[in-house]
């Protein structure tokens, strides 16, 4: 039986491998500039740990090829320096190995979250909330009003709890349920939460953003394709967390000047 488990592990260990270096499964289209850097990391990584695994696996299944079944009285091999060391040895391997993802890493990562975005970006605020995304552009003045909590009102579809009465700035402010981008302008989004955790993900950006409650969170990236892709939550924030998706257009830059000039109208 303990040969027959060890064949099993080298048959799985095997079989799961072979998906990965044909690259069945392989990456959706990327839209941004910053995504080489990032399916370059990811494939890395891929490499890096697939190579760990498979290693560790065909161990295993030798290990207990070998020295199963051993015959009686047959003295037992310690491993030199004993557990401490081989203990000690993972350890150093393992460290060895997060600390060279993390170092080939800072190329991909720096450009999103350790790079501040251009003076030119256009900014877009984007409201998370059980269970749907809103999203704000502020209008002709460029800038945005200041959001009042105790406004916020879903019934009267006053989603950021603007005053327009009273500020000035609201006034012309375009508030949607989907996000409309231009192609090829560096986009800042500027996000938080009005009630749970949740996390805005578009694989196509190879973007994933948590929104924390209680905290105003950025994110900047330039689109390269036109089309229409799904934004979605994958932070589990309630019951209707299956249903929490919007969808993000990139469109031409005549296109977007007359949707959002649509967008106002309907304000």
């Amino acid at each position: 039986m303990a040969k027959l488990f060890a064949v099993t592990i080298f048959v799985i260990a095997i079989a799961s491998a072979i998906p990965i270096v044909l690259n069945i499964w392989g990456l959706p289209v990327d839209i941004s500039t910053h995504g080489p850097l990032i399916d370059e990391q990811m494939s890395e990584t891929m490499v890096e740990a697939g190579i760990c695994f498979l290693a560790a696996q065909l161990a295993l299944g030798f290990f207990i090829w070998r020295f199963s079944n051993r015959p009686k009285g047959e003295k037992i091999k310690l491993f030199p320096g004993g557990a401490r060391s081989l203990v000690l040895a993972a350890v150093i391997v393992v460290g060895i190995e997060v600390m060279a993802l993390g170092i080939f890493g800072t190329r991909a990562w720096a450009s999103i979250y350790f790079t501040p975005a251009s003076a030119n970006a256009m900014p877009v605020q984007v409201q998370a909330g059980q269970f749907a995304f809103y999203f704000r552009y502020p209008g002709p003045d460029g800038k945005f009003g200041p959001i009042h909590p105790e406004l916020i009102n879903e019934a009267t579809e006053n989603f950021f709890g603007l005053d327009t009465t009273h500020d000035q700035d609201s006034r012309d402010d375009i508030v949607t349920a989907e996000l409309a981008i231009p192609v090829n302008r560096e986009i800042h989004l500027l996000m938080h939460s009005k009630d749970v955790g949740h996390s805005f993900f578009v694989r196509e950006l190879r973007i994933q953003q948590d929104f924390v409650p209680g905290l105003d969170l950025s994110v900047h990236f330039t689109p390269t394709k036109i089309g229409r892709y799904e934004i979605v939550c994958t932070q589990l924030c309630g019951l209707g967390h299956y249903n929490m998706k919007a969808y993000l257009e990139v469109k031409s830059q005549e296109d977007f000047d007359k949707w959002l000039k649509q967008q106002a109208a309907l304000q």
